[in-house]
């Protein structure tokens, strides 16, 4: 064999795995090209910024996709495994601020830092496809698209109210803003005029919605948040004439959207969005109202800030006539109603909306239940602090009293159509993507402008537009706006002096579409189209579940609108989704508040305290591992200690992928520990007098009942653990490789043919089924157990259909209903033969003191209750 040499006694993981990632690079074991005549598998994990050094928490979702990439090329199959990074966006401008660097320079030295982190993992990429979307070679090919996008309409530039985060100076996405707040700074969002750059993702709405009923493999919360996201809903546009205070008639006309058409009758009022024309128009002569709106600018335009606000507003002095009777509705400019959203204004219906119940109570408007749950209660309803949503039958509405929901919308609806007075429509939440960004480090917008605003595409043999280096990030406002040469050019048509685009785009630009690039990151045109139809759509992608809306709504898009443009055939990136829980630890502060890291405390009889002064630390809930908190442990810190293998084990072992997971050291050491026990029980077994058969061995004509035993659950450990890993319970699946091993360590370790030969054959497949988990160790075993293959290279344990059926089972036996003992019997054997035995042992024997029993009853294969 070749584990001849002597063997360690204890398993040596630095050289090991130096050894052997040394090896996967130099024969190329990861490296893939297209192969029609095989099956391919596509996985990616959601890529990362390079922000600088990896801790644990960080590498779980890349564990998660090299074990999946491992077992699927074992599998037979053609596997695509790329990694790359998503390196453009403020952070980096931040830091280069902050350490006096160029962003590309800080930038460029974390992605070589993280990639040899990653390298350390052992994770089996095609490092030949690695991407940075802040290179030139990336980016051009993403400027072409935007000018393609450009000219089918696709892209546009208007000016509108955006989100405006004061402190990354920046524009955001709507989806960008959480509660309020800046996705990265946490900034308190405000609102904005500036022009901008569009991308129509509303020409996509219908599409996008449709295709999520395909995306089986997704998770079915994603898959409702971005339904809910792109929020498709059926109403009716109104026009509701105005008059002044007076009750003079004015020539415009109020036009609202709304999806209640029913409760008409409970409307008590008017809104408009702030900076509606009707607004802008009344705020000229009325420096109250200006002052308002001004105040309104400070909430940023997305739903969730509008809904955490406090609801305000403020009197016009109109009123719209109500289109049914008499009554006249006094119109508002409010805070929370937004121009991007229907028509930019709203009749408040206070009983059966929680906004406006809450807004007509502050103002003393009045609130009409005209929806109830009985027709019979529509005299007696009454609203006070919650707003009745339910379904039910109208009531107070004159001719819609006692009509469904359903049947008084298309009631108001015809009629308003008959007047000329509303119209039927479709509306979606989603609004179009803002791509424009306000900073330095971000791909350049490829258009510039001549004097008179005409826009004016760069033209395609002078991509890539490059940024500058010479760029000064000490002032305030955009780098490329102040820098002093960088935006003059000259138009290429006319030869007219021309400014350049100083926005860049929006990072999720990049990251739409980099899953395609990397089918073919060499191709000139950047998709090589043969290369994306054998490799598209992506067969597992891994990552967080905060992107469900941003990231992942975004691509499927891009996907559609590259594939219309002919880049794609595929319309859909992501065939299978899986979002991953967190990596948590305990967080730790000394008496003045600071957080401390993991390594700065020690635990010392009931009590923690800071290694650096003694003093008492206070340990606060599981979190995230964040920098912010220190409540981090440093991936090298972990493999140098224990190896890389340990880390892997230990993300895939303690709980489902989909759940957070705490790591501990006791979780660290009892991986340590199961990889030396497995050491000593393959690489040392023929030291340790457990003779293993010859590699090849023919299997034995008859195995006794022990090995037979270990050779079952063998077999039926390879079902199981394959069963764990395409359904993406790797835990359960690492619970059944350690009973298997600890199944074989308890084999008589005999020269026989059969024990031998069982023994290799269980180890083989031991090892097999480990090493998408554990690969470093996996290779060094399979080395010592003879093969001068690759345990990478190696085929995908089959499990036996004939040696997952036992040939005995264990039945309990019960008296009276309590348990009494077990029996080994055949698979099916005969009632009268587990009653035999059931009534002889000895436990049934004392507790029926000579008595006969009553009944016996006897579940074949699994119980047999005796009634005394």
């Amino acid at each position: 064999m070749a584990s001849s040499r002597e063997t360690a006694d204890r398993y040596n993981p630095v050289e090991t795995e130096m050894r052997w990632q040394r090896i996967w690079e130099e024969t190329g074991a990861f490296r893939v090209t297209e192969d029609p005549s095989a099956k391919k598998y596509y996985v990616l994990e959601m890529f990362p910024y390079p922000s600088g050094r990896l801790h644990v928490g960080h590498v779980r979702n890349y564990t998660l996709g090299d074990v999946v990439a491992r077992y699927k090329k074992a599998s037979g199959y053609n596997v695509l495994h790329p990694m790359g990074w998503d390196a453009f966006g403020m952070p980096a401008e931040n830091a280069a601020i902050q350490n006096n660097v160029l962003p590309s320079e800080w930038t460029y030295d974390n992605i070589r830092v993280m990639r040899d982190q990653l390298k350390r993992m052992g994770l089996a990429y095609d490092w030949d496809r690695e991407i940075a979307t802040c290179h030139p070679d990336y980016f051009r090919h993403e400027q072409k698209m935007f000018l393609e996008f450009l000219e089918k309409g696709l892209a546009y530039r208007k000016e509108s109210y955006v989100n405006w985060d004061p402190v990354d100076q920046t524009v955001l996405a709507n989806e960008q803003v959480v509660d309020g707040r800046g996705w990265r700074s946490g900034a308190l969002v405000e609102r904005k005029k500036l022009s901008q750059w569009f991308l129509k993702i509303t020409d996509y709405a219908d599409d996008l919605l449709a295709g999520l009923k395909e995306l089986e493999r997704w998770p079915e919360r994603v898959r409702l948040m971005q339904q809910n996201w792109i929020g498709r809903s059926e109403g009716l546009h109104l026009w509701f004439g105005l008059e002044d205070s007076g009750g003079n008639a004015r020539e415009d006309e109020l036009e609202v959207f709304t999806t209640r058409p029913d409760t008409i009758f409970g409307a008590s009022f008017c809104a408009i969005a702030p900076d509606h024309p009707l607004a802008v128009t009344l705020a000229q002569d009325n420096e109250k109202m200006q002052a308002f709106i001004a105040e309104c600018q400070k909430i940023g335009t997305s739903e969730a800030a509008l809904e955490t606000a406090e609801k305000r507003g403020f009197a016009t002095g109109l009123y719209a006539r109500h289109p049914f009777g008499q009554d006249r509705l006094p119109v508002y400019v409010a805070n929370f109603v937004l121009m991007e959203y229907g028509a930019g204004a709203i009749f408040g219906v206070p009983a059966h909306d929680q906004r406006d119940l809450d807004f007509a109570r502050k103002y003393d408007l009045p609130v009409r239940p005209v929806v109830v749950p009985d027709a019979k209660d529509g005299a007696t309803t009454e609203i006070t602090d919650t707003a009745y949503t339910g379904d039910g039958v109208l009531a107070n509405s004159e001719f819609l009293d006692g009509l469904s929901v359903k049947d008084a919308k298309a009631e108001v609806a015809r009629r308003m159509e008959e007047r000329g007075k509303g119209r039927r429509a479709v509306q979606y939440r989603l609004r179009d993507w803002g791509v424009s960004r306000q900073r330095y480090w971000g791909c350049p917008i490829p258009v510039m402008y001549l004097e008179d605003g005409t826009v004016v595409p760069v033209p395609e043999d002078q991509l890539p537009v490059k940024l500058p280096e010479d760029i000064d990030l000490s002032r305030p406002g955009n780098p490329l706006e102040n820098h002093p040469s960088w935006k003059y050019t000259t138009c290429p048509h006319t030869g007219k002096p021309a400014v350049r685009e100083t926005d860049t785009f929006d990072t999720f630009f990049e990251s739409s579409w980099y899953f395609a690039r990397f089918c073919s990151p060499a191709a000139d045109g950047g998709i090589d189209r043969a290369a994306a139809d054998y490799w598209m759509p992506v067969d597992q992608y891994i990552g967080g579940i905060e992107h469900a809306v941003l990231h992942l709504l975004y691509a499927r898009f891009f996907t559609r609108a590259l594939a219309d443009l002919g880049y794609l055939t595929t319309r859909e990136p992501f065939a299978g989704l899986h979002t991953q829980g967190m990596v948590c630890h305990e967080t730790y502060r000394d008496p003045d508040g600071n957080w401390l890291y993991p390594e700065e405390v020690v635990r010392a009889g009931e009590g923690v305290f800071n290694t650096r002064d003694g003093r008492p630390v206070s340990v606060g809930r599981l979190e995230k591992m964040s920098k912010s908190r220190r409540n981090v442990v440093g991936l090298e810190s972990v493999v140098d200690s224990y190896g890389a293998d340990t880390a892997r084990l230990c993300l895939m072992s303690d709980s489902p992928p989909e759940r957070d997971l705490e790591w501990s050291d006791a979780g660290v050491e009892g991986a340590w520990r199961f990889l030396n026990r497995l050491w000593r029980l393959v690489a040392l077994s023929e030291e340790r007098g457990g003779a293993l058969a010859p590699v090849g061995a023919a299997r034995p004509n008859t195995i006794g009942p022990k090995s037979d035993a270990a050779l079952r659950l063998t077999h039926k450990t390879i079902r199981a653990v394959t069963e764990a890993i395409e359904s993406f319970h790797f835990n359960a699946g690492v619970a059944r490789i350690r009973e298997l091993a600890n199944a074989l360590s308890d084999l008589p370790e005999t020269d026989a043919p059969d024990g031998a030969w069982v023994r290799r054959h269980g180890f083989e497949a031991l090892v097999r089924l480990i090493a998408p988990i554990t690969p470093h160790i996996a290779e060094e075993l399979w080395h010592c157990l003879g093969h001068e293959t690759l345990v990478a290279d190696t085929p995908w344990p089959v499990a036996d259909p004939d040696l997952m059926q036992d040939d005995v089972v264990t039945v309990a036996v019960q008296v009276n209903g309590k348990k009494r003992g077990t029996l080994e019997l055949p698979v099916d054997a005969a009632e009268e033969v587990a009653r035999e035995k059931a009534l002889a042992l000895e436990t049934v024997v004392s507790d029926l003191s000579g008595r006969s029993p009553k009944r016996v009853i006897v579940v074949t294969n699994r119980i047999v209750n005796v009634v005394a």
